[in-house]
């Protein structure tokens, strides 16, 4: 079978980090499986953080830190595929604020549909990404699915000193975001095979972009809070940020980069995803939206998204300077507020 011929989104009923579980959802399952009663001391960030990764101290200074994320196919590409999943999985370590250490892979492949050199294309574009990562690929587990499934188990490490969460902003703290908005929007117009051919690749060159300016980020004092922005939305990841900070978090709507100013074409074109719809049914009621176009974009699933920011107001510059240099969205997206009846608020 050519690659080529290969479309390995007809084989799966979701999309990337579009295919997770609703965070509605999300909460019953965790609410029924409850929490054992059980201490662990060296246990700094674990399932009840709602943060992007678990992290246990070694007790000499420095922390090991823990993740998975897996995945359908987004594209039709094998090793673009792999590219895009290995780069999402490895976020987790960024938006902590340290580096990867190493991967084992997680592939669920229908084998009496596609041919196991379509999977060796799979993990041939993670081993790519790990590289880039300076990290092996060092094993993994494979299962016979009905959908073709694939991410990364990652394991990294940071200082204590350098470890960021989704919480502890502060009011006044002003918010960055690392990557522009779209990727879920751009993913159903070529579902819905509207994508035009000049925009096939736009939402690609961000999904395998590695976020390792979080190990920087993670360096510095100011930089109060970070998170990876996936498939919950901005407003989704940002939500979680303020209740965990005990803000609100204002969001300058005309700040919020997009990947091309297609995306509003694509949005009255009704490439409108149903992990958007099924985001805001969730927490829609604690964003405070102006008009159903904001709903669209800040609620519409990310995969492989950037890193969300909170950074003390005497440490904006420092932070928009690096991440110019980088050649990341550079300028503020909002600030952080006092707390209110809205965890999210959109001017």
């Amino acid at each position: 079978m050519e690659s080529s011929k290969i479309k390995l989104t007809q084989y799966s009923h979701g999309a990337g980090c579009g295919c997770k579980i609703s965070p509605a959802i999300l909460d019953s399952i965790l609410g029924t499986a409850g929490r054992l009663q059980i201490s662990y001391p060296n246990l700094l960030v674990g399932n009840e953080e709602r943060d992007d990764a678990a992290v246990f101290d070694l007790g000499d200074g420095t922390a090991i830190i823990s993740t998975t994320d897996f995945f359908m196919p987004i594209v039709d590409d094998p090793e673009t595929f792999g590219k895009i999943a290995a780069t999402n999985a490895i976020s987790d370590v960024y938006a902590m604020g340290g580096s990867p250490m190493m991967a084992i892979a997680i592939l669920g492949w229908p084998i009496d549909t596609l041919a196991p050199e379509v999977a060796g294309l799979v993990i041939r574009g993670a081993q790519e990404v790990c590289k880039e990562a300076g990290i092996p690929l060092a094993g993994g587990h494979s299962i016979d699915s009905p959908e073709p499934i694939f991410g990364l188990a990652v394991t990294g490490k940071v200082p204590i000193t350098n470890l960021k969460k989704n919480g502890g902003a502060n009011i006044g703290d002003t918010l960055f975001i690392t990557k522009p908005l779209g990727v879920g929007i751009l993913s159903t117009a070529q579902k819905q095979k509207k994508l035009l051919e000049q925009h096939e690749y736009l939402a690609t060159e961000v999904m395998i972009r590695l976020n390792s300016i979080g190990e920087k980020l993670g360096k510095i004092s100011g930089v109060h809070a970070m998170t990876d922005v996936t498939g919950f939305g901005l407003a989704g990841h940002l939500m979680e940020m303020c209740m965990a900070s005990e803000t609100t978090g204002s969001l300058s709507m005309e700040s919020i980069p997009l990947i091309a100013p297609c995306i509003l074409d694509y949005i009255h074109a009704g490439c409108i995803p149903g992990g958007t719809i099924r985001n805001f049914k969730s927490y829609g009621h604690s964003v405070s939206f102006r008009d159903e176009s904001q709903k669209t974009i800040v609620c519409d699933p990310q995969t492989s998204g950037g890193l969300l920011i909170a950074v003390s107001p005497e440490t904006v510059d420092e932070v928009s300077r690096l991440l110019e240099d980088e050649g990341l969205w550079s300028k503020p997206i909002g600030k952080m507020i006092q707390k209110t009846a809205y965890a999210v608020i959109i001017d």
